[in-house]
């Protein structure tokens, strides 16, 4: 495997929602030709084409895009050293695909599978080469955000890791780091808030509103240049060691979803696509609001590139020491 490689090289990317055609478009940037298997063939070059036409509205000529090909089914007799798994959240889901690439791809091929809750070991039971199949979430638009989540264990190639981690860094874009557990930490940080934001508005608390105004306002604003630990670090963390004291016996330690979200869930309220989610949205609205999201994408991908998380750190992310889930 090349880690610089060249333009021509070929990335296998199987999936069929918005997450995976951005991912298409991340490698197109990075100069990859991109064999996108999907089931809607339509869909998705309609909006491969629009990240392309964005890119060149908000990054002018900054990349010249590489080949995508768009296909239903893979053409396997096409040199690949990594394939991309994008599915539902479904382990029989992800294992059927697992299996159905291990029958036609070269045992040197590394697998990488979109894991939020499922353990990367239940991914790499009863495989043909289990140490070849590594965790890696992205975040939609994977081709304007910086993250990448690489999730390995003890029985994951290190060479995967590295190989992973280096792409990601030095030819996609991405601020990647290592988990060098079962599962990654991003969902686990999002459900503790999303947790504590459904007990608020369940108990009185306060509204929707509110809440998105507490998070837009205040950790949407510092997040983008230091996240959590570092923003402590600049306020002064005694501070909030004497907060966090006295509410931690308060947060929420539910292990349900609230009746209030389940029953939005039954009558299908599940987001802009449908009309309604937590808020109401008129005939037109999801446009807009999915226009101004992918301006907005390119314009906190600009600012975030002025102030970078580690200026002097350039290696490869390196596997922290193996634990026990």
């Amino acid at each position: 495997m090349n880690v610089v490689g060249s333009p021509k090289e070929t990335i296998l990317l199987l999936g069929s929602d918005k997450l995976t055609y951005s991912i298409a478009a991340c490698l197109q940037k990075a100069g990859f030709t991109v064999m996108l298997s999907t089931t809607d063939v339509a869909k998705a070059q309609t909006i491969t084409d629009r990240h392309r036409l964005d890119s060149s509205t908000y990054e002018g000529n900054n990349y010249a895009y590489s080949n995508l090909i768009i296909r239903k089914e893979p053409d396997f007799s096409v040199d690949i050293d990594l394939a991309i798994l994008i599915t539902e959240e479904n382990l029989a889901v992800k294992k059927q695909a697992i299996s159905g690439l291990e029958k036609n791809i070269s045992a040197n091929t590394i697998i990488a599978v979109n894991t939020e809750s499922i353990p990367l070991r239940s991914l790499q039971e009863n495989v043909a080469e289990p140490g070849r199949i590594i965790g890696v979430n992205w975040t939609e638009p994977a081709h304007t955000t910086f993250f990448l989540e690489i999730i390995a264990n003890q029985s994951t190639r290190k060479s995967c890791i590295d190989y992973v981690a280096t792409m990601a860094r030095q030819r996609w874009g991405k601020d990647p780091y290592v988990i060098q557990r079962e599962t990654g930490v991003r969902m686990k940080l999002m459900a503790a808030l999303i947790r504590e934001a459904f007990y608020l508005v369940e108990n009185g608390y306060a509204s929707v509103e509110d809440i998105d105004r507490a998070c837009r306002n205040d950790a949407g604003y510092y997040l983008p240049f230091a996240g959590n630990l570092r923003y402590m670090d600049l306020m002064g963390t005694y501070a909030y060691g004497m907060v966090m004291k006295d509410l931690n016996p308060e947060l929420s330690t539910s292990q349900n979803l609230p009746d209030f979200f389940t029953q939005r869930i039954q009558a299908n309220d599940v987001g802009m696509d449908a009309g309604k989610g937590f808020y109401g949205y008129e005939p037109g609205e999801p446009e807009k609001w999915a226009n101004l999201t992918r301006q907005f994408s390119f314009q906190i991908s600009e600012l975030m590139e002025k102030y970078p998380f580690d200026s002097q750190s350039e290696e490869v992310v390196e596997p922290v020491k193996n634990e026990v889930n």
